[in-house]
């Protein structure tokens, strides 16, 4: 039965139940109308950071403005330590871990007090309001309070916490141009965050209050007293240790306005230009190898001030990583007037004979040459290009060990001709010689003399690779060779740090650095072993007979014109490549690799690596195809039916040359030596079959030329028929190798120029006749230098020999 009180106990609970379903609907409503509003606008957290350049270990190296030129640096999670996250909060939000953007009690007890006080006395900010008005400032009205409370609401949605502490103390003021507490304890306390002192940073916490009159190295002594307040405070509040503290309030404040980090600077750049929103890009440099670099290059470019040499670069490379470990792109990166700026290490130079190794390594590859293989280091005229050696003298035979080791010119040139020059150019290509890729259709011999355009950064790479046992690399500038990514925004549900990383640089596939091999291990060792010999023109005069003679393989190189001075060397730890020179491109006569790049090297190899502990390269291993073999030490080939006293020399089996040794060849002569025999007039009787030297033309000019002895064959038998009646069967005829067939010249009438006749003959050759538009003009020796006055119009010029043989070139003489 229905009573009056039962009615109203079930209207009541109809009441209720309506008023909790209206409030749910509220809610519901409320929360729907935020979403929507967070997805209509969302918050921006993308704030313009300053770039560090930091070292591999995370020091930092160099720093630079944002985009809108302040200094605000990105604040790594793992720098915001647990101190500093307890003073933060305990000032400005002790609530901050509990609240979800705003604290209402705050709210109310500071709208209370500003009515009692007719004044605005507290705002009752959190941290999280407090980032909002970081982010988006705006005149502190009570419509731009309800927008904070959205945009708080907003961060707390999408951000941890620990993200928005961190954003927080990324974004606070700290005077002028400064910005977060980063960089206040980078440009005032000399430090990152995690460093700081307990004084330190209750100091940078009290700062954004009042950064005018509580300026760091101007009003030092105010500091010190609101600083001492605050621990005061923590003390009261057994905020941390009793001692700490009072070490701390004991603590001097010697906070003044430093400078920015400017280490490393052309590195910094190129990270900066390639990373260009990154707040922290960590290279690879060594941080104690590249301020030892940079001292002791800065040291040794005072020295050779004195001969008008303004600059030089140096770049280290760990050969196992392939990382950049050291990168000094100039002497003084801050003297303008001799382009300190410009970044020597991608600089665009001739290379002199710095490319030689390479060469040598692909004939060692191609079978053309061993190590004592003879190579004729004698005047020689390529068609046209006539080289000469550094010293402008020559030896002769040598072998090409001897010539590599002593950067001669003629053998390089020569092996380079055999080799070809697109086979060259091609390796180049792809060890990523950039300039020599837009140069190759241009290119001709004198590339390997220095005829073309590297880099120090492309040589230190190829040279990285010989001590690679030929695989070459893409040098890495940055850890494993990645980059690190750019922090804004925000996205939610990650943190900041360290280990963020970009993608593989293009030049890596997988992020593993990718190897291409130039050369076979085999050759590689070849080229190092060559390089390693120290009884050689290019050892600095005062490393002569020093005990501080590193061990390593190294070359040198002096470009046309002693405008650029190379010295590359490596162990099995590093690669160190060395310029020097001037970046306006005069040349100085003091400059060579040898006398001025190299003595820079050793003092780098011994400061930094003196005799490795890694030991020495070691030859491939047995199931390599070097091997050793007897050969002729006056050909370096297999010893033939003349050849006495074999030598060993290294091979590469199934790859060098097998060929019979031919240094001398036989002769039948009369017993008396004064007339030979060829097969058609050998007398049945009487003949003397002797051994003769067996050189080239080249070589005989060279001994002839030089006043050596040489033992040469008698004159042909006078009365053989077949030998006189025309080129003579066997017989090698006359090269005329002064004046280049189809050739223009150009002659002014009005001076009386002469032009030369020159030739090359066998050895047997006694006399040799000139002929002009064949008319004879001059019987002479072979070596006689013969000169004629031309005139203009077609010519033909022939040479021939007593034994039959001709040559005939044809040119053109033009007036100018």
């Amino acid at each position: 039965m229905l009573t009056a009180g039962s009615i109203f106990r079930n209207v009541g609970g109809i009441a209720k139940r309506l008023w909790r379903y209206r409030l749910v609907k509220t809610f519901i409503a409320a929360v729907l109308i935020f979403l929507g509003l967070d997805f209509s606008f969302p918050i921006d957290t993308a704030v313009p950071y300053s770039t560090l350049i930091t070292a591999r270990d995370g020091s930092i190296l160099h720093a630079f403005l944002s985009r809108d030129d302040k200094w605000r640096m990105y604040a790594e999670l793992d720098e915001i330590t647990p101190t500093l996250r307890d003073a933060i909060l305990f000032k400005e939000d002790k609530y901050f871990w509990y609240h979800p953007g705003f604290n209402p009690i705050a709210m109310l007890r500071a709208a209370a007090r500003n009515l009692l006080t007719g004044r605005r006395t507290s705002g009752a900010s959190t941290i999280t309001m407090q980032t909002v008005r970081l982010l988006e400032p705006r005149e502190r009205t009570y419509t731009s309070k309800v927008i904070e409370l959205f945009r708080a609401l907003q961060l707390e949605l999408h951000f941890s916490k620990e993200q928005i502490l961190q954003l927080y103390l990324n974004l606070i003021p700290y005077g002028g141009n400064i910005e977060g507490l980063k960089s206040a304890s980078l440009l005032y306390f000399g430090k990152t965050p995690d460093l700081l002192s307990l004084a330190e940073l209750t100091t940078l916490t009290i700062i954004p209050n009042r950064p005018s009159s509580l300026r760091l190295g101007v009003h030092n002594a105010l500091v010190v007293q609101a600083r001492n307040r605050w621990l005061t405070r923590f003390r009261t509040s057994h905020l941390f240790d009793e001692t700490v503290i009072a070490d701390a309030l004991n603590e001097p404040l010697t906070a003044y306005r430093r400078e920015a980090p400017q280490l490393a600077p052309h590195l910094a750049r190129r990270l900066k230009s390639e990373n260009p929103n990154a707040p922290i890009v960590r290279s690879s440099l060594n941080p104690s190898t590249q301020a030892t670099t940079e001292r002791l290059m800065q040291q040794y470019a005072n020295r050779i001030r004195a001969y008008d040499i303004h600059n030089a670069a140096v770049l280290i490379v760990d050969n196992l990583s392939r990382e950049v470990i050291a990168y000094v792109g100039s002497a003084d990166f801050t003297n303008t007037l001799d382009g300190g700026q410009v970044d020597g290490i991608q600089a665009v130079r001739s290379p002199g004979s710095a490319l030689k190794p390479i060469l040598y390594g692909l004939a060692f590859d191609a079978g053309i040459i061993t190590p004592k293989t003879k190579l004729a280091d004698v005047p020689t005229n390529f068609s046209g290009y006539q080289p000469d050696n550094y010293d402008r003298r020559f030896n002769g035979p040598v072998t090409a060990e001897f010539a590599l080791a002593n950067s001669l010119n003629i053998p390089a040139v020569a092996l380079l001709k055999e080799i070809g020059t697109p086979t060259l150019v091609s390796t180049l290509r792809k060890a990523g010689f950039s300039t020599v890729k837009k140069q190759a259709k241009e290119l001709g011999l004198s590339m390997i003399l220095g005829g073309c355009g590297v880099t120090l950064e492309e040589m230190t790479k190829l040279y990285t690779g010989l001590a690679n046992g030929g695989m070459v690399g893409e040098l890495a500038f940055t850890p494993s060779g990645r980059r690190t990514a750019p922090a804004p925004p925000l996205k939610e549900g990650e943190g900041r740090n360290r280990a963020l990383l970009l993608p593989p640089s293009p030049s890596l596939r997988g992020g593993v650095n990718t190897e291409i091999p130039l050369l076979s291990p085999e050759a590689a060792y070849l080229v190092t072993h060559t390089l390693t010999q120290i009884t050689r023109p290019d050892l600095p005069n005062n490393f002569d007979n020093s005990y501080h003679l590193p061990r390593i393989a190294w070359k040198t190189g002096t470009s046309y014109g002693r405008r650029d001075a190379w010295s590359i060397g490596y162990n099995q730890r590093y690669t160190i490549g060395v310029w020097v020179g001037n970046f306006s491109g005069v040349g100085v006569a003091e400059l060579s690799g040898a006398n001025t790049a190299t003595p820079l090297l050793f003092q780098l190899f011994n400061v930094l690596d003196y005799n490795s502990s890694l030991g020495w390269f070691r030859a491939p291993d047995a199931r390599s195809k070097l091997s050793t073999r007897l050969i002729c030490p006056e050909t370096g080939e297999v010893p033939g039916e003349f050849c006495t006293n074999p030598v060993t020399d290294y091979c590469i089996m199934g790859v060098s040359r097998y060929r019979r040794c031919q240094h001398q060849k036989a002769v039948f002569t009369n017993s008396a030596g004064t007339i030979s025999y060829c097969a058609y007039c050998l007398p049945d009787t009487g003949a003397v079959r002797r051994a003769y030297p067996n050189v080239s033309p080249e070589v005989m000019a060279f001994y002839q030329s030089h006043r050596i002895p040489v033992q040469i064959p008698p004159p042909h038998n006078p009365s053989c028929e077949r030998v006189f009646e025309g080129t003579g069967g066997n017989h090698l005829g006359p090269r005329i190798t002064s004046l280049n067939d189809g050739s223009e010249y150009f002659i002014n009438p009005k001076q009386a120029a002469e032009l030369e006749l020159s030739c090359q003959t066998s050895t047997d050759v006694q006399t040799v006749f000139w002929y002009l538009n064949d008319k004879l003009y001059r019987r002479a020796k072979p070596t006689e230098a013969v000169f004629f006055k031309p005139r203009p119009g077609a010519l033909k010029i022939s040479c021939a020999d007593d034994k039959g043989g001709s040559n005939d070139i044809r040119i053109l003489i033009k007036p100018e």
